[in-house]
């Protein structure tokens, strides 16, 4: 429907039984959604009427909302977008594809600012909680054990067989484990690895990489974690491989280490530093390189225009999956590389395997819900992570997040 259509509708026309208060969150609703007309929106009211915004080209999305009541319209006038993603999370609203729904959100948001923030005080409260999880050495083994300490089993069920939990790279036709070990690969390959050289990976997952590493490129492998989980698995892992001659991790921070290394590796571990120590985690990487040495970061980054909002704010994933977690845009993060006597060699970038990435991952999650389910795991876990990685998908497709492979060296 165009605007004009929508400026002399009586919300009262459109829910007779609804109160007064979510009347006018309707009417709010219904005056922005006509100028949102980049792809298509097909909005469901609670009642089963339709109505359609926009009208999707071929490379354009089309999204579909199906609210179960108004408490939606409330949680997203009062909440912005951290409210409406609460609504989800409690079973409110449904999407037959939520990825889609991210994707139009993202194109139209220059129209949606009325909706994005919500009210000063509930905003305010969300930055708060994100800096209240600042991670300092205590605050990043809590941090950390928030995410990553689920249980071993319950990534088992829906990660492929390497047991990765970062972007794949993918070749044409690949599957999601080949697309893994085709990552570790290039990462040694950057670093031209050789036979009986030392190689330190800070965050080292459930020991993925320490295999690759050491298995087809002879390498030596120390890994350090803050997950008492991927601790004792990768343990097991290399133990079960033959390979604790060549590997070993322990529970270590990265501020504590104190020996040098001939090349560092770090996948997806420094979205975890925070801002606030980025500089200190330069410096340890270039403190415990070899001189020759290199490292490899693997680093997920927002778009340059969103840094400055997003440092000010505290979104979805910094409140619901990564506490205190923070990205850096590309600038920002080269900025910090130079101003720390580093020079960046080489860079890869690859978000949209990122995106293909999360799309597999979500489809085993659904598949294997019954099984995680039985681990303990409730219906609000189950929307929040549906949400999460369809948040993040839909970044990843629509450039406002990508994901690099960045090859450094001391200056």
């Amino acid at each position: 429907m165009k605007p004009a259509e929508y400026s002399q509708m009586n919300p009262a026309a459109l829910a007779p039984k609804a109160s007064w208060f979510n009347r006018r969150c309707l009417e709010a609703v219904l005056k922005h959604l006509p100028h949102l007309d980049r792809g298509q929106l097909d909005l469901v009211l609670p009642d089963g009427r339709q109505l359609k915004f926009g009208q999707a080209q071929a490379d354009e999305p089309r999204a579909s909302v199906h609210l179960k009541s108004y408490r939606p319209l409330r949680r997203l006038m009062r909440g912005g977008l951290m409210g409406w993603a609460e609504s989800y999370m409690e079973g409110e609203w449904d999407s037959p594809d939520l990825t889609s729904l991210i994707r139009w959100a993202v194109r139209n948001e220059k129209a949606m600012t009325h909706f994005m923030d919500g009210h000063p005080l509930i905003r305010m409260l969300n930055r708060l909680f994100h800096l209240s999880r600042n991670n300092s050495r205590r605050g990043s083994r809590r941090n950390i054990a928030y995410h990553y300490d689920l249980g071993n089993e319950f990534y088992r069920l829906w990660l492929d067989s390497t047991m990765t939990y970062s972007s794949a790279l993918f070749e044409e036709h690949q599957s999601l484990q080949d697309a893994q070990l085709n990552k570790y690969r290039r990462i040694c390959e950057m670093l031209k690895l050789k036979p009986g050289q030392d190689v330190l990976e800070i965050g080292c997952g459930w020991g993925g990489f320490a295999e690759v590493a050491a298995t087809e490129f002879g390498a030596k492998v120390h890994g350090i974690t803050l997950s008492q989980e991927q601790l004792d698995f990768a343990r097991q892992r290399i133990e079960k491989a033959g390979l604790n001659a060549q590997c070993s991790f322990s529970l270590t921070d990265y501020r504590d280490l104190n020996q040098q290394y001939d090349h560092i590796v770090s996948i997806e571990m420094f979205e975890a530093v925070g801002e606030s120590h980025w500089a200190g985690y330069f410096d340890k990487v270039k403190d415990c390189l070899k001189p020759g040495g290199e490292a490899v970061l693997q680093v997920i980054s927002i778009a340059e225009e969103r840094f400055e909002g997003y440092r000010r704010g505290a979104d979805f994933i910094q409140r619901y999956i990564f506490p205190g977690g923070m990205l850096p845009s590309p600038s920002v993060m080269k900025n910090c590389i130079t101003e720390r006597g580093l020079s960046l060699q080489e860079e890869l970038l690859f978000g949209r395997d990122y995106a293909r990435t999360l799309e597999i991952w979500q489809r085993d999650f659904n598949e294997r819900w019954p099984e995680i389910r039985s681990l303990g795991f409730d219906e609000r876990f189950r929307r929040m992570w549906n949400y999460y990685l369809s948040y993040c998908a839909g970044g990843f497709y629509e450039d406002t997040i990508d994901v690099g492979l960045y090859r450094i060296k001391p200056a």
